[in-house]
């Protein structure tokens, strides 16, 4: 492994910018990336930089409000690694790419990347910086799935085979009151759901159901099974939101109140979290969680540490064996593999799963958002963005995402 010396925080480190972000005609530069509305923040790519960054504070957003987890009053320290590591990526007939090269072709707000609970690369672009808060999407469900094993390794729920229903008695006799909490984390409910990437069909209605009544009177509106529960991999973000009020349901709190000493402050954060609730003050836990990269990058380090704080290995925020089972595809059943989850991921709870003999996993989010960690390297990558397409695989960030995760990995250790 390359060493590094490790100096103290450097601004101009921390702050430096790729000398062309893409794009920035286009994403509203000339009108300082300026946030937009309920309707238009996430739709309207020349609102989205500023959108991405402020969103908690955008009123009106599923008529609800926000919640706040607070930080840690003993903050994981993160040392900084000076110079920047010469991290080289290679793409197509393209060799020896480096990370300015990476943020020149892709519309990536803030990147980081730390080893060893040592911060190699702090990025930002379009004007964001580290005081920013930077909306989760989706990375929001593998929070969730923490505060699912959080809440099992207190008893708070009981098992993991126990059905919404147990915790949520408004739901009961309901599909999603039915289905187990495991095939909930696996997206495995079977239920005839279509997630849609242009907010049309049941997207649009689950979501339209929310900002009526509630995210608990949403999920009522799922009614019909495709497949029997455990058996398909079928990504739909309802089934993240019913594991959210579960959680209320079973903890008697919200669950920003519940993962603030638990999760936020145990970790370390440096900075109060922010979280979209719905109009009952549940949290909408298919998305809508905002943070710095910096406290991304702390909670991708426990994660990385196997549940553990680095500078406090006695103390394990989150239990070992279901991190374990929620990250390692050889302990998923053969159907939620990488390879028959999907094309490429496998899919753990509400975790997606490398392929390759070593355990690797992340946290995705739509337009660009990811965590990837490489626990045996005690390796992280945070990228927040501003992709033109919600799916990544809808242009060429999922493919170059990839192939830079895998150059930055390749510095330490083997793919």
């Amino acid at each position: 492994m390359r060493r590094v010396p490790i100096i103290g925080l450097s601004l101009s480190l921390i702050c430096s910018i790729a000398n062309a972000a893409p794009d920035e005609a286009e994403l509203g530069r000339a009108r300082n990336y300026p946030i937009g509305t309920a309707g238009t923040w996430e739709f309207d790519q020349s609102v989205r930089v500023g959108s991405f960054t402020h969103q908690a504070e955008i009123p009106g957003i599923f008529r609800g409000g926000v919640n706040v987890l607070q930080p840690s009053k003993n903050p994981m320290p993160l040392r900084v690694a000076q110079p920047e590591p010469p991290f080289r990526w290679n793409v197509g007939e393209l060799r020896s790419l480096t990370v300015d090269d990476y943020l020149s072709r892709q519309r990536i707000t803030g990147l980081l990347i730390v080893k060893d609970a040592t911060i190699q690369v702090e990025r930002y672009q379009y004007g964001r910086t580290p005081s920013d808060r930077f909306t989760s999407e989706s990375i929001a469900k593998s929070i969730t799935a923490l505060a699912v094993g959080i809440a099992l390794g207190e008893g708070k729920i009981r098992r993991i085979d126990d059905r919404a229903e147990d915790y949520l008695p408004s739901l009961r006799g309901t599909l999603y009151g039915g289905t187990m909490l495991r095939n909930l984390l696996r997206m495995a409910s079977g239920a005839r759901y279509e997630q849609t990437n242009d907010f049309t069909g049941d997207t649009r209605r689950f979501s339209n159901a929310i900002s009526r009544a509630g995210v608990e009177s949403a999920a009522r509106i799922v009614v019909n099974r495709a497949a029997a529960e455990g058996e398909l991999f079928h990504y739909a973000s309802s089934e993240a939101a019913v594991l959210g009020a579960v959680l209320r349901g079973a903890t008697g709190e919200s669950l920003s109140a519940y993962l603030t000493p638990r999760l936020w402050q145990a970790m370390g954060a440096e900075s109060s979290a922010l979280w979209r609730t719905d109009r009952t003050g549940l949290e909408i836990t298919l998305a809508n969680f905002n943070a710095t990269l910096r406290d991304y990058g702390r909670l991708g380090t426990v994660l990385a540490y196997d549940g553990t704080r680095p500078d406090d290995r006695t103390v394990q925020v989150i239990p070992r064996d279901f991190l374990r089972d929620a990250t390692d595809w050889q302990r998923v059943p053969e159907h939620f593999r990488p390879g028959k989850a999907d094309a490429y991921w496998g899919y753990g709870y509400l975790f997606w799963l490398f392929p390759g003999p070593e355990r690797r996993f992340a946290m995705l989010g739509s337009f660009g958002q990811s965590i990837f960690v490489d626990p045996s390297l005690k390796l992280v990558m945070v990228e927040m963005g501003v992709n033109k397409t919600r799916e990544a695989g809808d242009s060429s960030l999922a493919r170059e995402r990839d192939a830079f995760w895998r150059g930055v990995v390749s510095l330490y250790g083997k793919w």
